[in-house]
C-alpha cells in the first residue's frame, strides 16, 4: 500500500465508515459527548442560557433554553449545528428542536491544579505558537503547552 502523501491534521469523522458512524449514534455517543462538552461546542455564554436534552433517533436535538434566549439561539442555529459537526467532525446532528424553561446551571469542567511551567518552557511555548494567526487556536495551544510542560515538570 503507497505511503500517504496528506499531511497535517484529518477530520477523525471522515476516516470512520458510514456504518461506523450510524453504530455511533445509535449507541449513543454522540448524545453523551454533547450532554458533557456543550460548553465546549457552542461556548460558555450560550451553554449557561442553554442546555441539551436528548438526541432523537431522526437526529433532532432538543435543548431547553432560559425565557428570553430562544430567539437569539433560533437565529443561531445554522451556526450551532455547524460547530456540532466541528466538535464532531461530521453533522451529528439534523436539526435543532428549542423548548423554552429553566435552564439547569451549566457543569463547569474539572480543572486540574496543574503547575506553571518555568520561564524557560514558558518562552518555548511562547516561540513555537508565535507564527499562529488565529488568536484562539494560538492561545488554545499555549494552554495545552502549559498543562503539558507543567506536569512534566512537577512529576
Amino acid at each position: 500500500m503507497p505511503a500517504s502523501t496528506h499531511r497535517g491534521p484529518r477530520i477523525v469523522g471522515r476516516l470512520l465508515p458510514p456504518d461506523l458512524k450510524r453504530a455511533f449514534r445509535t449507541r449513543g455517543f454522540v448524545e453523551a459527548a454533547i450532554l458533557t462538552e456543550w460548553h465546549t461546542v457552542v461556548g460558555e455564554t450560550l451553554a449557561a442560557r442553554s442546555c441539551p436534552e436528548r438526541l432523537g433517533r431522526d437526529g433532532t436535538l432538543r435543548i431547553r433554553v432560559a425565557s428570553g434566549a430562544a430567539l437569539e439561539l433560533q437565529h443561531l442555529a445554522p451556526q450551532i449545528m455547524e460547530r456540532i459537526a466541528t466538535f464532531f467532525g461530521y453533522r451529528a446532528i439534523a436539526r435543532l428542536a428549542l423548548i423554552q424553561g429553566p435552564v439547569r446551571s451549566p457543569r463547569r469542567p474539572v480543572r486540574l491544579n496543574i503547575p506553571a511551567p518555568s520561564p524557560e518552557s514558558e518562552a518555548r511555548i511562547a516561540m513555537a505558537t508565535a507564527e499562529i494567526a488565529d488568536p484562539t487556536l494560538r492561545e488554545a495551544l499555549r494552554g495545552l503547552g502549559r498543562s503539558v510542560l507543567g506536569s512534566a515538570e512537577a512529576g
